[in-house]
């Protein structure tokens, strides 16, 4: 990449409307309640007393997924610039998407293992994103011996809150109360909501571009391969350590889609946050138009990732 288009690319300005980003917030919670809908309470229970999945999910999300994406900044190294760098980081740093439930929920995954990873790795996120952050992207701006100095991420309690209890918490148990004693009237909601949640992503899909058109073709050409590339990581790690470790194909695919999915919105919250990136950092474009475009992309891979496995249409037996 050009000197001139690095700079071009760092300078543009990614517009992200805050009631937008609240009405995406109060439907994804209206999306949680469909899927709870599919959800068995003992199942969280099975999963508490063989945890394997739950560590593994853990340690893709935690520990692989932002180690791994370290040494690809290193392989892109002379393509990408030091801000496209380190939005690729931030993005690794933070918890996995609220919308992992619902496509987890769409691929025959195990859907209550997703719920416990989201929920476990969004409250752990308060220390393991800044931490992460401050790692990796220190480690890459060492190698790249860039004289610049990370800001310290200090992650907004309130977003935390509301996406594990509002978001979460409160869609989650309204549903399995619904399941659990208005079976007749869950059974009738189930597939309607799946229909409604599907037209829904790819709405926002669509007008989350459509916002931000100009200055996503601007620079498409770079940031659409540096982010598949990334995101092709991240559901390798997943599917990769649910298959070295021989998980039953519902926790493989969880595993695979917990990974790939990033919740990105908590990246642009951080980044548009001038207390934390300040005058110095006006510059950030590459971080901004990178988290963002990373908040489209994978809508788009997870879907056409479960629709692949809703088409294979396995039976548990030939997968396990």
């Amino acid at each position: 990449m050009s000197p001139e288009v690095i700079a071009h690319l760092d300078a543009i300005k990614v517009n992200m409307n805050e009631a937008g980003m609240n009405t995406i917030n109060i439907v994804l919670a209206f999306v949680m309640f469909g899927v709870a809908l599919g959800i068995r309470p003992k199942t969280f229970i099975d999963i508490l007393m063989k945890p394997k999945s739950v560590i593994l999910g853990i340690v893709c999300q935690m520990i692989l997924l932002p180690a791994l994406t370290f040494l690809l900044t290193i392989i892109f190294d002379g393509w990408i610039s030091p801000m496209i760098a380190l939005g690729m980081i931030l993005v690794a740093s933070c918890p996995g998407g609220n919308i992992s439930n619902f496509i987890t929920s769409l691929s025959r995954g195990n859907t209550e293992l997703s719920v416990s990873l989201t929920a476990i790795n969004t409250a752990a996120c308060i220390f393991t994103t800044p931490l992460n952050f401050a790692f990796w992207g220190g480690l890459y701006l060492n190698f790249a011996e860039k004289h610049l100095t990370l800001p310290e991420l200090s992650i907004p309690f309130w977003e935390i809150f509301k996406t594990i209890v509002i978001l979460l918490g409160i869609p989650l148990v309204l549903g399995v109360l619904c399941s659990q004693y208005l079976p007749k009237v869950a059974q009738k909601l189930k597939k309607p909501m799946q229909y409604l949640s599907v037209a829904f992503f790819i709405a926002m899909v669509v007008l989350t571009f459509g916002n931000n058109i100009d200055a996503f073709l601007k620079c498409i050409r770079y940031i659409f391969l540096i982010v598949l590339v990334h995101n092709l990581l991240a559901l390798g790690i997943g599917f990769g350590t649910g298959t070295l470790f021989k998980t039953h194909y519902k926790d493989r695919r969880t595993l695979t889609i917990e990974t790939g999915i990033q919740n990105s919105g908590l990246g642009l919250v951080l980044l548009f946050n001038p207390a934390i990136f300040g005058p110095e950092w006006a510059n950030n474009g590459g971080m901004v138009v990178i988290t963002a475009w990373w908040g489209v992309w994978h809508i788009v891979s997870g879907l056409t990732l479960a629709y692949i496995w809703r088409l294979r249409g396995r039976k548990e037996a030939d997968e396990a």
